[in-house]
């Protein structure tokens, strides 16, 4: 009889137990969690916070009773396991409840820790009314001091996914909320340039946004009727807050496999081979505190989110039962809901490529979510990487208020496939003008990729345009209103791409004629026409659009 021991619930570890069960029924499996609850929606908090998820038992996906009843799993809550002892094949286990230890024997172990919250070194950072959120006790936390003191203001440091979360739950709970972001930008996945958007929405919803700001120090300040905080920021500005949410990351937990001599990769998570084994044939690890084979680059890489931590531990399973399963990398596909809008990337961005030399191409294009003409269409933008050469799909990302996972989705599933942007021409995705277009957003992005490829479109992005040229000049073909109501680009000439082919000759065909419009569509009609008429010329990738909310 095989006898597996799990160390960590929630994702990875309940669905090792789950699976194993499934697989053997003379397997022992216990599996313990030295917090009280072994099986929950982590990913939930904020929104019970925020009251989206009213009902706070919802969050709670298994119980040691239902393990039991269902897995015939022994759970144990409340239970730490403080040691391993690789060469006895056993671990040391520690009852938080009543401080007794004890050892348990293993034929096989699996490690499931997960991540922890990066608490930084900041001055007065230990408060009652600072707090992180990793699990229910944290949402607990957090909740007793929304009920038992006045908060009239919240104060987020981190623009991650737990922090734009906690954002919108206060903002839904009428709080004044500030957003502290080190970095120039929220939602780091996504390139800076899309992440505009959503410094715009999170604005427009009065959130006070500060990027490139740090915190430095906190002070605890309490009278008799009020408890607040005092946060110096490092550009000298001083913030008065009632709570404070720190949510700046997270980094794998590796003290007990670090104690067992296990090896730990370069970036500091658990070292773990495809078949998810650790450095010792019989422990497994899996989750948040593993480091994983990216699927674009094959390089090691740390992506805490919960689809890898459950397919990780199904394979975990199977392989500790005798099965040869291989995990078969991690896209770090995700998305993420800012108020009305929703934020989605696959595969690598453009910071990540330029970081490791990778040679890449890159499109926008800006179009409607379903059919223009019926109710409701919203605008999505869309970003791919490409590989130049071999049209392999390097990374997408996608902001808008519909139709967002639908997008990102299929672009993960065509990257997994191997597909190029050649191939992704002839996608055929569902079209009825409810749902969506003749020519999808994913087709549109494939044709302007190709165009690049085969040259018959020559790309200026809009990184360049404040760089230009005495020998270029730059050319908006939207029309006169346009520019009123939208905006434009200083110094340039206005000529309505309708209106080209009979004003031509005004543009000199010496200079390089760079042209934008609004998304870039009619950009590639005044491009086609003028390289056709004998003009040197590039078209704006994503039009005034990208240019603008890059800004943001």
């Amino acid at each position: 009889m095989t006898k597996i021991l799990i160390v960590g619930g929630v994702a990875g570890g309940a669905s090792a137990a789950a699976r194993a069960r499934r697989l053997s029924e003379e397997a022992e499996i216990i599996m313990f969690e030295r917090g009280p609850f072994v099986s929950f929606a982590n990913c939930g908090l904020p929104y019970h916070i925020g009251g989206e998820i009213q009902d706070r038992d919802k969050l709670l996906l298994q119980t040691p009773e239902s393990f039991l009843a269902r897995f015939n799993v022994d759970v144990r809550v409340m239970h730490e396991v403080i040691a391993i002892n690789r060469h006895a094949k056993t671990i040391t286990v520690k009852n938080l409840l009543d401080g007794s230890e004890y050892d348990e024997g293993y034929d096989f172990l699996l490690l499931s820790p997960g991540a922890s919250p990066i608490v930084p070194p900041i001055a007065g950072i230990d408060n009652p009314l600072t707090h992180s959120l990793r699990n229910i006790p944290d949402m607990d936390r957090i909740l007793n001091t929304l009920k038992t003191k006045q908060v009239a203001h919240a104060t987020v440091v981190g623009g991650g996914f737990i922090g734009l979360e906690m954002m919108e739950a206060f903002h839904a709970l009428g709080i004044n909320t500030s957003l502290i972001e080190m970095a120039d930008q929220v939602m780091t996945p996504v390139d800076r340039e899309m992440a505009g958007f959503v410094h715009a929405e999170i604005k427009h919803k009065g959130i006070d946004l500060q990027l490139g700001v740090a915190l430095e120090s906190v002070e605890y300040q309490s009278t008799n009727e009020q408890e607040n905080l005092l946060l110096t920021l490092n550009n000298g500005q001083q913030l008065e807050t009632d709570i404070l949410i720190m949510a700046i990351g997270v980094r794998p937990e590796i003290q007990l496999a670090q104690q067992a001599g296990l090896q730990i990769g370069e970036l500091g998570g658990i070292y773990t081979t495809p078949s998810m084994q650790t450095s010792d044939p019989s422990i497994y690890a899996v989750g948040d505190a593993v480091e994983e084979q990216d699927f674009v680059t094959g390089n090691r890489t740390l992506v805490p989110l919960a689809g890898p931590a459950n397919r990780q531990g199904r394979m975990a399973a199977d392989n500790m039962l005798g099965r040869d399963e291989t995990y078969q990398g991690t896209q770090g596909t995700a998305i993420c809901k800012v108020f009305d809008l929703a934020v989605a990337s696959t595969g690598k961005n453009e910071k990540q490529l330029k970081r490791d030399g990778v040679i890449y191409e890159k499109v926008y294009v800006h179009t409607a979510s379903h059919a223009s003409y019926y109710p409701g269409a919203e605008i999505v933008s869309f970003k791919m990487l490409f590989d130049p050469k071999s049209g392999k799909i390097l990374g997408a990302q996608a902001v808008g208020k519909d139709g967002i996972d639908k997008r990102i989705d299929v672009m993960a599933v065509a990257q997994r496939a191997g597909m190029t942007v050649e191939q992704l021409q002839h996608l055929e995705l569902t079209y009825a003008p409810p749902y969506g277009s003749a020519k999808d957003v994913i087709n549109q992005a494939a044709f302007v990729a190709n165009n690049l490829i085969k040259g018959d479109a020559t790309a200026i992005h809009y990184d360049e345009i404040t760089n230009l040229t005495d020998d270029q000049i730059l050319l908006d073909v939207r029309n006169p209103g346009e520019l009123k109501n939208v905006g434009f680009i200083a110094g340039a000439i206005n000529i309505p791409v309708d209106q080209l082919r009979q004003r031509m000759d005004e543009l000199p065909k010496d200079k390089e004629i760079v042209i934008y419009c609004q998304v870039g569509l009619r950009g590639n009609v005044a491009y086609r026409q003028l390289v056709n008429n004998g003009y040197k010329a590039k078209n704006l990738i994503g039009g005034y659009r990208t240019y603008l909310f890059a800004q943001a």
